[in-house]
């Protein structure tokens, strides 16, 4: 009886791992991405996400928010390592040929343990990477069994932004202040996207997410407005560029990412790069304020998105101060 061919996420885990063992990858090396794989190998992406699954089960790799999948600290040796699990035999063919109730790995699958392997799939490959065959292959469960607990692919983005949002609480009794309450609001929020650049990219303001656990960093910016006479309009436009200020910053985080998975330059070596263009542009004579900005930077400019968000929410703030402690109308 001719042997049943091997898996093409067993034969692209081998060789991953191959590259691993024989020191062509060492630790904290990125190994490729699930994107890469299913460009290089011609396989789909759920094929692709088995194979990390298999890697990071067996010890061989670890993922790292906002970097990805890489080499472990510590690789298990030849010895040590766990045999490679292998396609089953093919059952006889029975009436009862799939496993009994209650046992398998989806016996333990719960719609939180989807949403979770579901976020952190979109922490390390982006939304682009999301799939619900690719949270199945994840779990090591059928590709169906997701479908069980969430709709669609939609319904799970919406699970998996409420469960991001929620993530931060505040405080019983909040700081005093208008303006330090809502300082505490957009630092709250700026955490949970600096955490899960994806939700930056959910919805435009015109069409906000209505989620509870969103709603309650709105209702922590509202309140910090409330009792203050403002009409009730002027409180929404104010939470709402306050959010959209937040929000907009978190963009950059998520393109970052995304370009850095497209292209795979970090950001300092893309702007490396750029070196001979900008020194062309400064040397000319079209642009003479960009051009003496830039020779005065002597060691460069360093955008660090969280002193830009720090440097940006002061004058922000300023600007409230006029609309919630200015003089109004009798």
């Amino acid at each position: 009886m001719t042997a049943a061919p091997e898996p093409p996420y067993r034969r692209i885990a081998d060789e991953i791992r191959r590259r691993i063992t024989s020191g062509e990858l060492v630790p904290g090396d990125r190994v490729p991405s699930t994107r890469q794989i299913v460009r290089d190998w011609g396989v789909a992406l759920a094929t692709a996400a088995k194979v990390l699954t298999t890697l990071r089960l067996e010890g061989y790799v670890e993922t790292r928010p906002r970097i990805g999948t890489v080499v472990a600290t510590r690789t298990p040796t030849a010895a040590s390592a766990p045999p490679a699990p292998r396609s089953p035999s093919p059952a006889p063919a029975s009436a009862s040929s799939g496993p009994g109730p209650g046992s398998g790995p989806d016996h333990d699958l719960t719609r939180d343990r989807i949403v979770r392997a579901a976020m952190h799939i979109a922490d390390t490959e982006g939304l682009s990477g999301l799939s619900m065959r690719g949270v199945a292959a994840r779990l090591g469960v059928a590709a169906m069994s997701p479908y069980r607990y969430v709709k669609s692919k939609d319904d799970l983005i919406l699970l998996m932004a409420d469960a991001a949002f929620g993530e931060e609480t505040y405080p019983v009794t909040p700081p005093e202040g208008w303006r330090a309450r809502l300082e505490l609001c957009a630092r709250t929020l700026w955490k949970v996207y600096r955490r899960h650049a994806w939700l930056a990219q959910l919805a435009p303001l015109s069409r906000p997410l209505v989620l509870p656990n969103l709603m309650v960093h709105a209702e922590c910016a509202l309140a910090a407005l409330d009792g203050h006479g403002l009409e009730p309009a002027t409180m929404m436009d104010v939470h709402v560029l306050l959010y959209s200020y937040v929000q907009g910053l978190a963009v950059s985080l998520e393109q970052e990412a995304q370009a850095e998975a497209a292209t795979g330059l970090t950001e300092d070596e893309w702007m490396a790069d750029q070196v001979e263009s900008l020194r062309a542009i400064a040397g000319s004579t079209g642009y003479p304020v960009f051009a003496k900005v830039t020779a005065a930077l002597a060691d460069g400019y360093d955008l660090d998105l969280d002193d830009l968000f720090e440097f940006g929410l002061g004058p922000l703030l300023d600007g409230f101060a006029g609309i919630v402690e200015g003089p109004r109308p009798a």
